[in-house]
């Protein structure tokens, strides 16, 4: 019989001063939420020393933290693709992690609706392409019903295709969740490590700002970087050219106006210029799709959203009237390529993620189950594996109840019955948690990512002062 393997002891979360001296098994650069996703995966097997190194302050800096965090369900990707698999096997693991986590999930479906005579044509190769996917519940509606599921929508819709499937999620949390369980089963956080070489003698060598890391096997989960980190270790299997999105955030008050994710039908470019609900209570428009130079060009232009205005004037007009909460940009990874670039390199111990678009979010623990199975055929002992220890999130849904509303906390901690930010409903007693986590904030804006503090109408023009304080008191 198999002895059962022994638990690790927690991982270390550094973010300066010097790194362990230590030769890892494996080392996963890039703590985006696929990257975080591996991680957690890999601290699945007790004996394997595992780092995760980002170049950035906190887990989900990248593409992670700025997408529409829209769980798919993988219907629209091309059949037979690699993509195609790993979104559908990874929407499955996801909503079943989610809801055992606490992640914040609401399956509102989508509609991709039709606006003239061609895009109609479109949906119906569109609803043949959900059965080659293995996506059986696409159908199929006319105007009037349209209309009726979504009777805000612009004029002029002629039909659309309702896929019932379709989520919306918390990427922010979800990253998180993976870093944690990852850090808490053994691996090591490496923040503000940025990887400026890298070569392989039999063990690679990663030279970054903090120091040398060694490992004996690597993963390259680099997202907007991924190419470069590549080139480095000798291969061109693809180009990232950043694809910038601008969206636009609208106040809890348009939530009313949408009861799906309503999308354009795509096109080669992407999936477009959606409306969407989002799990905070607010009303994405966005995102635009610019193919820019600049890997650091995450500024939102008036070209952008006035364009952003145009479309979202004819899919849902009352949006416009809304009130503006905020707007950002994100970019992603998009390459010359229209399948992910998932690859392993025995002879090096290496495996690259790259050209990972923005189903990447839904298929990450998917992708990871499919990296560490690259790495065993690599060579990677992975040894014993075990069940990880279970985690609750914080829970920052609107459509759930939070700290305040439950009574049994309050009873048990007066702090979750004292508001800071009113807009958004958060407690000292939820600053105070972020604080003290596993992988806590280490500025404001990581503190707003994990429990909406700032992010409400008023963004953070009352609640500013005090929860800086609170920030500056609890601080790592």
């Amino acid at each position: 019989m198999t002895p059962a393997p022994t638990a690790a002891g927690p991982g270390a979360v550094t973010a300066e001063g010097p790194l362990p001296g230590r030769t890892y098994d494996v080392a996963v650069v890039g703590a985006g939420v696929v990257g975080s996703a591996v991680a957690r995966e890999l601290a699945r097997h007790p004996s394997l020393g595992v780092a995760l190194i980002e170049a950035r302050d906190d887990v989900g800096q990248g593409t992670s933290k700025a997408n529409t965090a829209i769980l798919h369900t993988g219907f629209d990707a091309v059949p037979g693709s690699l993509e195609a698999r790993l979104v559908r096997e990874g929407s499955r693991l996801l909503a079943e992690y989610a809801a055992a986590c606490g992640i914040p999930v609401e399956p509102v479906g989508a509609l991709l609706v039709a606006w003239d005579a061609e895009q109609l044509a479109a949906l119906t190769e569109l609803a043949a392409k959900a059965v080659r996917n293995e996506y059986v519940d696409a159908q199929l509606l006319g105007a009037e019903e349209v209309y009726a599921r979504e009777p805000h929508l612009g004029p002029g819709a002629l039909g659309a295709l309702h896929v019932p499937g379709e989520s919306i999620v918390c990427p922010w949390t979800t990253t998180l969740a993976y870093a944690t369980q990852a850090v808490r089963a053994g691996a090591d956080l490496h923040l503000n490590t940025l990887v400026e070489q890298a070569s392989y003698d039999g063990v690679h060598q990663l030279g970054t700002s903090r120091g040398m890391v060694r490992a004996r096997h690597l993963v390259n989960a680099a997202g907007l970087h991924a190419d470069t980190l590549d080139r480095r270790l000798g291969h061109d299997d693809f180009t990232v050219t950043p694809r910038r999105g601008q969206l636009v955030v609208h106040d809890k008050l348009a939530r009313r106006l949408v009861r799906h994710i309503l999308l354009p039908v795509p096109t080669a470019l992407g999936k477009g210029v959606l409306v969407a609900p989002t799990v905070y209570g607010n009303v994405l428009l966005g995102p635009t799709a610019e193919d820019l130079p600049d890997r650091a060009a995450t500024e939102s232009t008036a070209d952008g959203l006035a364009t952003l205005r145009e479309k979202g004037a004819r899919v849902l007009p009352a949006l416009l009237d809304e009130e503006v909460t905020a707007v950002y940009a994100g970019l992603r990874a998009a390459t010359e390529h229209d399948d992910y670039r998932i690859t392993g390199h025995p002879e090096q111990a290496y495996v690259t993620v790259g050209s990972i678009r923005s189903t990447g979010l839904t298929a990450s623990l998917a992708i990871a189950a499919h990296v560490v199975g690259l790495l065993t055929e690599g060579g990677l002992d992975t040894g014993p594996v075990r069940d990880l220890e279970p985690i609750r999130m914080p829970m920052i849904g609107e459509a759930f109840p939070r700290p305040h509303q439950r009574p049994e906390l309050l009873a048990a901690d007066p702090e979750y019955g004292t508001l800071v930010c009113h807009c958004e409903r958060v407690s000292r007693g939820e600053i105070r948690d972020a604080l003290a986590s596993t992988v806590p904030p280490r500025s404001l804006e990581g503190l707003r990512r994990r429990t909406r503090a700032r992010s409400g109408r008023c963004q953070g023009f009352y609640c500013g002062p005090a929860v800086r304080r609170l920030f500056e008191e609890g601080r790592p």
